[in-house]
């Protein structure tokens, strides 16, 4: 079937476009665009602290993609205000804004101290809402009940840091947590009604375009109303980067024509119903320790990808109903 025969289909998204865009989805939601702003509220988390283990993730240094707005030394409010003036310079004005709680485990805290903290960001004028970053293991039920409360009145999203259904590789890559504590979150919070969206690192050691072809259809399955991927990149600064350093040979950089190839595969086996935010990540180059895109920017990463879809004919979940393993 081609698309143009495929058009006239009862897509989630519209028919502008060869997959689920995020931007698609929060115009059909809010009716005008939306803009985040993030902030850091100077969160840490459980791998880091002690509390299930040290160091934090293998990959992780959130100096890497933290707006240089955002600091601890702020208030929430300043964060706000600034990031505003931010993304007036950067962009085009936005009259609506979501605050993005995103550096960390942004639900790691007693209760009343979250909602001091979030209260504080939908206080800022023009906020109708947040995305929350988090881990799986840090969402107790009284917080997901707190939220869903502040669901009725304002967009409230819960954005989680999965990375990888395998539970060799999350523990290889010291997360704290197991694949099944993910599930057990995302159906706990679907359950309260509050959306979901969902991380996913490409190419982490052990992990190829085999194993991913399996687990696309595990992603597909859970309650997603949003997905980021991103490729795996080697900070400064990580133990991953002590890794990559000592032995090379057991990671696999992908380079972006390859890139874009898997990422259209997997899109192509993807939940339709399933808005994709991102489908790379782009960190300045003075943090990489592994080789860089040329420094293409993610603009023209998201409009090679949408060519790719248009050369080869495809769109997101044309196979979503076979969603067959992705031959090596």
């Amino acid at each position: 079937m081609k698309w143009s025969e495929h058009k006239d289909m009862n897509f989630p998204w519209g028919h502008q476009k060869r997959y689920h865009s995020y931007p698609e989805l929060y115009r059909s939601k809010f009716g005008m665009r939306v803009q985040k702003v993030a902030v850091d509220a100077g969160f840490t988390c459980p791998n880091r602290d002690g509390k299930v283990g040290r160091g934090g993730c293998t990959y992780c240094n959130n100096d890497a993609f933290n707006p240089s707005y955002c600091h601890t030394g702020k208030s929430i409010s300043e964060q706000v205000h600034e990031g505003i003036e931010f993304h007036h310079t950067r962009y085009r004005r936005a009259r609506q804004y979501l605050v993005y709680f995103q550096a960390y485990s942004n639900t790691y805290a007693p209760l009343k101290e979250l909602k001091r903290m979030y209260e504080e960001a939908l206080s800022c004028e023009g906020v109708i809402g947040l995305v929350i970053g988090t881990r799986p293991d840090c969402v107790e039920d009284e917080k997901l009940e707190y939220l869903s409360e502040l669901a009725k009145k304002y967009y409230i999203k819960v954005e989680y840091g999965i990375e990888s259904v395998r539970d060799d590789t999350l523990q290889a890559i010291n997360r704290g947590h197991d694949f099944a504590e993910s599930v057990d979150a995302l159906r706990r919070t679907h359950a309260r009604g509050i959306p979901a969206g969902a991380h996913f690192i490409i190419g982490l050691p052990g992990e190829n375009e085999h194993t991913l072809g399996e687990d696309i259809s595990i992603i597909s399955s859970l309650p997603l109303e949003s997905i980021k991927f991103h490729q795996l990149q080697i900070i400064k600064g990580t133990a991953m980067e002590i890794q990559y350093r000592e032995d090379s040979g057991a990671f696999h950089i992908y380079e972006l024509a390859e890139y874009l190839e898997l990422v259209t595969r997997l899109v192509e086996r993807l939940n339709p119903a399933i808005s994709i935010e991102r489908i790379a990540a782009e960190v300045p180059p003075r943090y990489l320790a592994s080789p860089a895109w040329e420094q293409v920017r993610y603009d023209e990463v998201l409009r090679l990808f949408e060519k790719k879809l248009e050369d080869k004919n495809t769109w997101q979940g044309r196979l979503y109903q076979t969603n067959q393993p992705i031959e090596p």
